[in-house]
């Protein structure tokens, strides 16, 4: 199983909200998701970001295949003008 990790800032935390929704929609539409869960920082600390993203795969494989999956790839073209910084870590469990 590989969990993908995805930490993102924001230039306006505003766009939050949209964020999380437009994730969550993502998961019916790319059957390579096993799992997916979204979170937003309720802290708010100079070191935080203001969205974590976990989603799991069965393989390296199938992750590659929801990367470049169209839907995914139409919500990055959204989402990557909107953020300042972004963070990912892959790991086998």
């Amino acid at each position: 199983m590989i969990t993908h990790v995805v930490l993102m800032k924001f230039a306006d935390p505003a766009n939050r909200e949209e964020a999380k929704a437009r994730l969550e929609a993502l998961a019916p539409d790319i059957p390579q998701i096993r799992s997916l869960h979204v979170g937003l920082d309720v802290v708010g600390s100079p070191v935080s970001y203001d969205l974590a993203l976990t989603t799991t795969h069965e393989s390296v494989e199938e992750l590659k295949a929801y990367q470049g999956h169209p839907v995914h790839e139409a919500f990055g073209g959204w989402l990557r003008p909107l953020l300042d910084a972004r963070v990912v870590v892959d790991y086998e469990s």
